[in-house]
């Protein structure tokens, strides 16, 4: 148990955080849902009630569908893209999906390779990008389910002001869809271009997200 826990403490370490992030989040999500009921002289909603709302659902979904958008861009782009001096960046000369040999496919696959590495056409070409696919997949998931509790969250709105509800394809251009939708969008993107330029020129000791302390600032596609 104690080895497990030390090889894989990162997910786990990850995990449980998200956990209880997430049990925070709805807890303050329950007191702000509350006091914007009071406040409109509604009766107040229990925790249960609140946790399998549209409105909780909207919420949690709207940063899910941003979170998984950074990593499938990130995974595909750096395919392609490279930044100079940046540890999150494949070396400058190393643009491209690479030889076969470079990622060990076919008949260049290790011992240990996983079988679907020495596999051929179609199996070949979907594990060679079931990373990114997942991410995508995931991505478009959690942005379907924003839209469809933010739409329900929305027209709840609507009805309790007695105005009518919307269709789909309203909700679909509604400013309230692209504004939940675009504010996680751009803080996304810029985090991750933040973590590619700023680790350039600074260190994080031991961290594989970072480069050597003493490497130089141009040195390309080195982690720690």
């Amino acid at each position: 148990m104690r080895r497990f826990v030390r090889e894989n403490a990162l997910g786990l370490t990850f995990g449980l955080l998200f956990l209880v992030v997430l049990v925070g989040q709805a807890f303050a999500g329950l007191a702000d849902f509350n006091q914007r009921q009071l406040t409109e002289g509604l009766p107040e909603i229990s925790f249960g009630r609140y946790i399998t709302s549209a409105s909780f659902a909207a919420d949690v979904a709207e940063n899910w569908q941003s979170e998984y958008l950074q990593f499938f861009l990130f995974i595909f782009l750096t395919v392609w893209l490279v930044q100079k001096g940046s540890p999150e960046s494949k070396s400058l000369d190393q643009p491209g999906l690479e030889s076969d040999k470079d990622q060990k496919v076919g008949r260049y696959a290790d011992e240990d390779s996983p079988a679907w590495a020495r596999a051929r056409g179609f199996k070949l070409f979907l594990f060679s990008n079931s990373l990114g696919f997942v991410m995508g997949a995931i991505f478009l998931l959690s942005w379907l389910a924003q839209f469809i509790a933010g739409r329900a969250a929305f027209n709840e709105q609507q009805l309790s002001d007695l105005e009518d509800p919307m269709s789909a394809a309203e909700y679909l251009t509604a400013p309230d869809f692209w504004n939940r939708t675009l504010q996680n969008w751009q803080s996304e993107l810029l985090a991750v271009a933040s973590m590619a330029i700023l680790a350039i020129y600074l260190r994080q000791r031991g961290s594989s997200q970072s480069k050597p302390v003493g490497a130089a600032h141009t040195a390309t596609g080195v982690e720690g």
